[in-house]
């Protein structure tokens, strides 16, 4: 289905630790600025005021500047300059970091293992990414980083402080957090690592109702989910009556995944098209004729930290109506970056387009709404009581059941357990409802 040779990307940034940025983004190959396309377009002459401005500019910093500055380091700053001043995801990348950002897309990659994006001067965590020093360390979605060991981050540029939070596998780093609730900030001290991240993981809930939990679009994404759910069949003996997508703090990843994880479970249809100012920007993908779970009900999962890719996924399933999205807003990434290499080994990541759903929804600065809103909570049992309430089985003398009533108590008591030990109340919430749907449906 996926003709174009093209690799896609959606995240949230530039690389972390090697993890993808954020942005939707488009490796192409390359191509020169004076596109006779684009040249078309622009029909105002070159401003040679402003040109003339910054060579005067250019030629103060080289005599007048504290201390000598070479020409590369201004006009590689020039050029950083006036891609970050269109939007918050166009950027220069130079050599490391586009390297960087395709290794990203492997899902291997050494770092801290959080997706970021510049806020305010500072860093902010869009999400971390599961099973990475970040997480275990207790960095959470929306942190803002103040600090990076003793260099303060206001005045570093997004490129900077991901170079700083960057090291061999094994070399500390401090990290001074300021989050939300708290009146002083937080010290997290993180030991870099090789992240490698298993974008898909799988289990069953209960009888009957399986789980998939995608941490990132990456290339192989969509071949995991196909194993992932023909393990969750094997392991169930059969066909599924209900399954939870767990797309939470995912913050993007490969386009093409995003489109084969949303085919997976639509039998036709459009799952997203792009626009932009030139032609090769619009792009439409449409499911084929399958549904690898039958058509069995499904529930998404998303929050806040839920972007870009994940948005186009459940925006899909939202539109074909064939999921509930349950949860929090999305995060609202619904532009495309293109990668355009350029002769010296660097690249330029250029927004070219936005990504809409099938209904025509654009999802720029606005983000899923959830069909069914979940505020964060955390589920945990009850203390236990000496004290139970009088039941008719209490009663003297009481008619007696014929029915075996041990199978039932076990059942009762694991169900109690499960959700003590989950603690996760969006999750069990998606599992009631998915349960009220199949009885429903009986």
């Amino acid at each position: 289905m996926l003709k174009n040779k093209n690799l896609y990307l959606l995240s949230l940034g530039v690389a972390l630790g090697g993890i993808v940025g954020v942005s939707s983004t488009v490796f192409a190959q390359a191509q020169t600025h004076a596109d006779t396309e684009n040249a078309a377009q622009v029909s105002d002459a070159l401003p040679l005021e402003d040109l003339k401005a910054f060579t005067e500019i250019f030629g103060r910093i080289k005599q007048d500047y504290v201390e000598p500055v070479s020409d590369k380091k201004l006009l590689e700053d020039a050029i950083r300059g006036m891609l970050s001043g269109l939007d918050p995801h166009s950027a220069y990348l130079v050599a490391d970091e586009f390297q960087e950002l395709k290794e990203g897309t492997t899902g291997q990659f050494g770092g801290l293992g959080i997706e970021v994006s510049m806020e305010n001067g500072f860093v902010k965590v869009v999400s971390p990414i599961d099973d990475t020093p970040a997480q275990r360390a207790g960095i959470k979605a929306g942190d803002l980083i103040i600090r990076l060991d003793d260099k303060p981050v206001k005045g570093m540029s997004l490129a900077d402080a991901v170079k700083n939070m960057r090291g061999a596998a094994g070399s500390k780093v401090l990290l001074t957090v300021v989050r939300e609730g708290l009146d002083t900030p937080l010290k997290i001290s993180i030991i870099r690592d090789v992240i490698k991240t298993k974008s898909v993981k799988s289990k069953l809930l209960d009888k009957n109702y399986g789980y998939v939990r995608i941490s990132s679009f990456q290339s192989a994404t969509g071949d995991n989910l196909k194993e992932g759910l023909a393990s969750l069949k094997k392991e169930n003996g059969g066909n599924l009556s209900g399954l939870v997508l767990d797309l939470r703090n995912n913050p993007g990843g490969v386009l093409n995944a995003a489109v084969e994880v949303s085919d997976a479970f639509m039998r036709n249809g459009l799952i997203v098209y792009t626009k932009g100012r030139i032609a090769n920007s619009e792009m439409r993908f449409n499911a084929a004729p399958d549904d690898l779970i039958d058509e069995a009900p499904m529930v998404v999962l998303i929050n806040a930290g839920s972007a870009s890719a994940s948005e186009i996924v459940a925006g899909a399933l939202q539109d074909s109506k064939r999921a509930i999205i349950m949860g929090e807003k999305s995060f609202g990434k619904g532009s495309v970056q293109t990668i355009l290499p350029t002769s010296n080994g660097s690249a330029v990541k250029l927004t070219t387009a936005r990504y809409y759903t099938p209904s025509g929804r654009s999802i720029q600065a606005e983000g899923i709404e959830p069909d069914i809103a979940l505020a964060q909570m955390k589920l945990e049992a009850l203390e236990k009581s000496d004290f139970k309430p009088v039941k008719e089985a209490d009663l003297s003398n009481h008619l007696q059941n014929a029915k075996e009533k041990a199978a039932a108590q076990t059942e009762a008591e694991n169900k109690e357990k499960a959700v003590a030990e989950t603690k996760d109340y969006a999750l069990n919430e998606a599992l009631n409802l998915l349960k009220g749907i199949s009885i429903i449906k009986k």
